[in-house]
């Protein structure tokens, strides 16, 4: 029987610790889409703080 192999116990557990990864990862980034929509009626601010800079600039003029 050509095309056939055997499958051994160390490659069905990789295959399934990276399938898992892809979930974690997957729902990772659902609850972080859900943390930033919901954040704010939590009392998360997430607009940076702002403040007037002001840098005087002297121009050479010839």
């Amino acid at each position: 029987m050509m095309g056939k192999t055997k499958r051994k116990w160390g490659d069905i557990f990789m295959l399934s610790i990276i399938k898992w990864l892809v979930y974690l990862l997957i729902l990772a980034g659902i609850a972080l889409v859900a943390y930033a929509y919901v954040g704010p009626f939590l009392g998360v601010d997430f607009a940076p703080p702002t403040q007037e800079i002001t840098t005087p600039l002297t121009l050479d003029v010839e």
